[in-house]
């Protein structure tokens, strides 16, 4: 049985698809409705999640997907403005929130993955200069120097970072002093050294057992060459550069307390000095200028630049290192800009009077052309007459004399003209540019046409080529500042004004242009915000024309009923008014020093060999054997006795008297200062014991202010000498007693040796010493 659909179901079905296709697009602009008021008037992202809701339930609107793309970009976009604008400005926390924004929006966003990197980096580079900072509060200016750099290696824009370096040196510059980055615990500890004519050797075992410090000395190092050594108050670094300045030695930090000593040879420092490498992103400067300075001021030879990224990379010793970035920063500044403000008016006034008669210039008389009617013509039975043609000319060729009949009078037409005109005109035309140029660039201003002039040429068996060329006609003005570090500017200007004249017809329909101009050149200096004005680029031009009737015009007052006057006045002037504003100045990215060191030519970059503040008559020094130059910087010093002769009985303080040929030189080190319970090392050097096998020495103290370790008896302890190759030394550990106060003394008496196969032989002794124990 088959079913038939009447019109009236038919019917029904039609309006019910139409019904429901109006009702989904109804649903679908609702939808699309609510989300732009979401957008207009509530939070965005917000509203983008309701979108996505959206386009995910209805996947085939295309319109609500678009809109949803679209918005997602915009919002996207913005989130990646605002953080790129929070992480310039040191706001890495916003930053970062705004990125991981982007990141909810569109998880694969590279711009959004590469800040939040830059942001966390910029959050570590603010902690190290914010520990640099305390740093330079706390005085250690040589762990914020090194913090600062390591942020500007990083980042040489770092505006933070960059004035925490400046206050650096501006300290530096203040006290004089460079700080060392060893100077630091051990190597700071002030001693007292009183040597004379001892072995090197000698000199550092009294630096250890003062200090704590820990001396590896190279196979090459000439350890027996004598020094003679008097320090007051000075430091452990200072001794140790006054050492390597003398005796042609140098030193190597092996870690707190241990220091590698060798000879200060090219071959030993090509041994020992390591070195390093570094890269410096330049922003201002080109890579080729660096690099020449780099050659020329540090000699380094091993230097890479990359000019695509404009990119240094040095490699040489820390020393040469430090100072090529302090060189670097000098170098790579921004230049200075500023900004021109121009005001260029073109004053122009106009006068004209052309008042008269004008009579006909001549007055012929001879045969003219007659009038010839046209002949009338009948166009469906209507007649139309043609037109007469005027005759009214000079006939060409001769006249019969004798047939006068035609002739006549005539004079050109018009007969004559009275002349009405008068024109009084002004006119200003006004350029204001505003241009803004960098330091020594030029800059060029033109205000006016290009007019074509074009030019044929003709080439035989193939033709004329015509070709076209342009001519400026106008306002030129060309500008080359230059800023000086007192904000004023200089400035070399150019100003050409041409105008046309006339055009000049050329060969085969050619045409050229007579151009007026008027042009100046200066040269000038403004202060910062200054207006100069140049004027008096003036064309004023007077003409004076009068056509007369010969005789009746030169009348004195009825002359003007006969003739035809035109005045004419033009004044042009030409007023340039020029104010520089600097934009930008030379900055100096720190207080520069008036002498930066450079080291020596044996080690450039190197710190000035400069000591501390000493007493006077606190420090002397005189060396025997090699010398050498060294590679130092200032710092304080500790100290030692002095070696006396063993025949000086009875003189104070250790000063040494004149002996026997051959008799044992004594020393005695202590230091200057102890606290109660302190233990401190007294140390017995002794030289001249050739042939001697045992040895024993006797140091008397102040019982009442010390106790000596192995004392068997109050204020008096006997030692054993350790004998080797003539020479003996002994240590003895002295500790401050708990109600000690005031200067304690420690005195050597008497030196017990004994030679092989022979009787004790004993010398009496007065090898002084002092300390001061306190609180």
């Amino acid at each position: 049985m088959t079913k038939k659909t009447t019109p009236h179901a038919a019917r029904r079905l039609g309006l019910s698809t139409v019904l429901a296709l109006a009702l989904a697009a109804c649903a679908t602009n609702a939808a699309l409705e609510q989300s732009r008021k979401d957008f207009a008037t509530g939070d965005r992202m917000l509203a983008l999640q309701r979108l996505e809701q959206a386009v995910k339930g209805d996947p085939t609107n295309a319109e609500l997907r678009s809109y949803y793309i679209r918005q997602r970009d915009l919002l996207v976009l913005e989130r990646l403005t605002a953080a790129d604008r929070a992480r310039i400005a040191g706001k890495t926390a916003e930053a970062a929130a705004l990125y991981r924004d982007v990141q909810r929006i569109d998880p694969d966003n590279p711009r959004a993955r590469l800040g939040l990197e830059e942001a966390d980096r910029s959050r570590r580079r603010r902690e190290r200069v914010a520990q640099a900072r305390a740093a330079f509060v706390g005085g250690d200016v040589s762990t914020a120097t090194r913090l600062v750099r390591g942020v500007l290696a990083e980042d040489p824009d770092d505006r933070v970072a960059l004035e925490l370096r400046r206050e650096l040196d501006e300290r530096m510059q203040q006290t004089s002093k460079p700080q060392a980055e060893a100077l630091q615990g051990a190597m700071a500890k002030p001693v007292t050294l009183e040597f004379r004519d001892a072995p090197l050797r000698v000199v550092f075992e009294a630096l250890s057992r003062a200090s704590g410090l820990n001396f590896v000395f190279d196979r090459d190092v000439r350890t027996e060459n004598r020094v003679t050594l008097f320090v007051r108050d000075t430091s452990v670094d200072e001794v140790i550069r006054l050492l390597s300045a003398t005796q042609g030695i140098d030193r190597k930090l092996l870690n707190a307390n241990s220091i590698l000593v060798y000879p200060a040879t090219s071959a030993k420092q090509r041994e020992h000095v390591e070195l390093v490498t570094r890269s410096f992103y330049l922003a201002n400067t080109d890579a080729k200028s660096a690099q020449t300075m780099v050659k020329q001021l540090v000699k380094t030879r091993d230097v890479f630049i990359d000019e695509k990224l404009n990119l240094l990379v040095v490699k040489d010793t820390p020393d040469a290192v430090r100072m090529i970035e302090r060189l670097v920063a000098t170098l790579d500044v921004p230049e200075p800009e500023v900004m021109l403000e121009l005001e260029v008016l073109e004053i122009s006034r106009n006068k004209l009077l052309d008042l008269g008669l004008e009579f006909p210039e001549q007055i012929g008389y001879g045969l003219l052309t007659p009038d010839i009617p046209a002949p009338s013509q009948i166009v469906n039975g209507v007649v139309i007459s043609g037109t007469t043609q005027l005759g009214g000319k000079l006939l060409d060729g001769n006249i019969n004399l004798r047939k006068r009949g035609d002739l006549v009078p005539f004079v050109s037409n018009p007969g004559l003209v009275l002349r009405l005109k008068s024109e009084d005109g002004d006119s200003s035309i006004l350029a204001n540019p505003r241009i803004r140029v960098r330091n020594r660039e030029k800059a060029k201003v033109h205000i006016g046409d290009k007019l074509p002039v074009f030019t044929t040429t003709s080439t035989a068996n193939v033709g004329v080529s015509a070709s076209v060329s342009y001519l400026d006609v106008g306002l030129k003005l060309e500008v080359e500042p230059s800023v000086y570090r007192d904000d004023e500017v200089g400035i070399k200007i150019n100003l050409e004004v041409s105008n046309i004249v006339k055009e000049v017809p050329g060969p085969t329909s050619s045409l050229a242009y007579q151009v007026g101009t008027r042009t100046a050149t200066t040269a000038l200096r403004l202060r910062d915000g200054e207006t100069q004005v140049l004027a008096g680029l003036i064309n004023d031009e007077d003409r004076s024309a009068a056509q007369r009737v010969p005789g009746l015009g030169n009348l004195p007052v009825l002359g003007r009923l006969f003739s035809a006057q035109r005045d004419a006045h033009n004044k042009t002037e030409i007023v340039l008014l020029i104010t520089p504003r600097i934009v930008r100045n030379v900055m100096p990215p720190v207080a520069l020093l008036a002498d930066m060191p450079a080291g020596t030519e044996a080690n450039v970059g190197a710190e000035p060999l400069r000591l501390g503040r000493t007493a006077p008559g606190s420090l002397s020094l005189r060396t025997e054997g090699g010398a050498g130059s060294a590679r130092i910087a200032p710092e304080p010093v500790p100290a030692a006795p002095p070696a006396v002769p063993a025949a000086a009985v009875g003189q104070g303080n250790g000063a040494p008297a004149s002996g026997a040929a051959g008799a044992p030189l004594v020393g005695l080190v202590v230091p200057d200062r102890m606290r109660r319970n302190d233990i401190i090392t007294a140390l017995v050097h002794i030289e001249q014991l050739e042939g001697v096998d045992t040895a024993e020495v006797t140091v008397t103290f102040d019982a009442d202010r010390l106790e000596a370790e192995g004392a068997t008896t109050p204020g008096i302890i006997q030692m054993p000498l350790n004998v080797v190759d003539g020479k003996g030394d002994v240590a003895i550990r002295l500790k401050g007693r708990p109600d000690a106060v005031g200067l304690a003394g420690v005195v050597v008496t008497n030196l017990a040796m004994r030679r092989p196969g022979g009787e004790e032989e004993r010398i009496p002794l007065s090898v002084p010493a002092t300390v001061q124990i306190g609180e």
